[in-house]
């Protein structure tokens, strides 16, 4: 061109313009390893685009109180907590209690459990670990299953723990955004219901 212009590029593979106009007097060796006017203009997905995120991994559902948390609690016989496990608000009780018999902690000779716990699987998965399931059969049972409510009104114990853990006002209601930082204050919470027992053995 007379005036020193360079004609327009033609077009990429990418639909844009095949170098960028600042690019235009370089030399071939410096265009090549000129920025493409479009950064991300491969096959495939960005690093990390493919991961999955949720609410469900922090322990979040939704149920009929709104966007909520389940506590899921061992204890042991004077209802002091030895572990939680989180779900989902609208997750069912008896899907917890896999992770629960997994805690690191000795067996239990009987599981006190409450109705939502009823469940044939849970009941087989029980007795075959060596552990007898005190849980009241729930009204729409179709057999009827025998249970030692004289045993089991020692779970009161555990709605006590529970009602001791929602004094304090971070467990009650739920800011952290993470599970694990929540189980965090869980186990704070749990390690101040334990130590009136070593303070009274001192």
């Amino acid at each position: 061109m007379e005036f020193g212009l360079c004609p327009v590029p033609p077009l990429g593979r990418a639909r844009g313009l095949g170098r960028l106009a600042g690019n235009a007097g370089r030399a071939w060796a410096h265009r090549r390893l000129a920025a493409h006017d479009r950064q991300h203009h491969g096959a495939r997905p960005l690093s990390g685009s493919g991961r999955k995120r949720g609410t469900h991994k922090e322990g979040f559902g939704r149920s009929r109180g709104g966007f909520t948390s389940k506590i899921h609690a061992r204890a042991d016989g004077q209802g002091r907590p030895l572990g939680f496990v989180l779900t989902g608000g609208e997750a069912s009780d008896y899907k917890a209690i896999d992770d629960l018999i997994a805690l690191p902690v000795a067996k239990p000779r009987l599981m006190l459990a409450d109705k939502g716990y009823d469940s044939d699987d849970v009941r087989a998965s029980l007795l075959l670990k060596g552990i007898l399931p005190v849980i009241p059969p729930k009204a729409n049972r179709k057999e009827a299953i025998a249970c030692d409510y004289r045993a089991y009104k020692d779970r009161n114990r555990v709605e006590r723990m529970f009602n001791k853990l929602k004094q304090f006002r971070r467990i009650a209601t739920r800011y952290d955004k993470t599970a694990i930082s929540f189980l965090g204050f869980l186990a704070r919470a749990a390690a101040k219901l334990w130590m009136p027992t070593y303070v009274n053995r001192t």
